[in-house]
């Protein structure tokens, strides 16, 4: 849910090393991508970091999420 919305709300105008980094976080284990964005886990690359940073403050601003 998370990541659709920010797929839907954020990508459309991002640019397009924010595309490819998202389509990398993708591809991470789901127990690695839930601890970046979840749990409090960073990851060593700046791009994912800035990216799931990202991805959490979207999630933080949702009265759902």
């Amino acid at each position: 849910m998370v990541l659709e919305r920010f797929a839907r709300e954020a990508l459309p105008g991002a640019p397009a090393a924010e595309r490819a980094a998202f389509e990398r976080l993708l591809t991470l284990p789901d127990p690695l991508l839930a601890g970046y964005l979840l749990g409090g886990e960073r990851p060593d690359d700046p791009e994912l970091e800035a990216l799931a940073a990202r991805v959490r403050d979207l999630c933080h601003s949702c009265p759902v999420c």
